[in-house]
């Protein structure tokens, strides 16, 4: 097939990134994603360094199995498409996590194109947790409290807490 235009080669790399189900060899490594798996709603909220809410909006969170199945990808858009017209232009963030067994870990990638920024991760995973710490930074990422329909996640640098999601499941 010859692709000849733009929206042609987004079909062509749509459907080779995004996948229907993890790979066999990779599903039970990827348990702790499956519950994320889909779209969500976000309630955004940014903190200053005493803790204080200096800014909120909404935004979106879309999970999906990658690359044959071999990592989970995500996009997280602040603030949400339909929010852009009052809340102005943000970011479009995308995640790439691949499991490495050597580790017994995740390793992720988190890209920000707005500032053109990458730090990579190592995510581990307990019951009731999934915490990526930065392999560049001092900052963390935890997702908690995760259900069928909501789960919360915070950014922290150090000991502050940076920012918050708190995600709806969409319907």
């Amino acid at each position: 097939m010859q692709i000849t235009d733009g929206a042609q080669a987004a079909q062509v790399l749509a459907g080779l990134m995004v996948s229907d189900a993890p790979r066999p060899d990779f599903a039970e490594a990827f348990q702790p994603f499956a519950p994320l798996i889909g779209s969500w709603d976000l309630d955004v909220r940014w903190y200053d360094e005493n803790g204080e809410v200096t800014r909120q909006t909404q935004g979106e969170w879309h999970f999906a199995w990658a690359l044959d199945g071999r990592a989970v990808a995500d996009i997280w858009i602040t603030p949400s498409r339909a929010a852009r017209a009052t809340d102005g232009d943000g970011e479009w963030g995308l995640s790439i996590r691949i499991y490495d067994p050597e580790l017994k870990a995740f390793r992720s990638t988190w890209m920000g194109p707005k500032a053109a920024f990458v730090m990579p991760f190592i995510a581990h995973a307990t019951d009731e947790t999934i915490t990526l710490t930065s392999q560049t930074a001092n900052t963390s990422w935890t997702f908690s409290d995760l259900t069928a329909t909501s789960f919360h996640w915070r950014n922290e640098d150090g000991p502050i807490l940076r920012q918050t999601f708190d995600a709806q499941r969409q319907r």
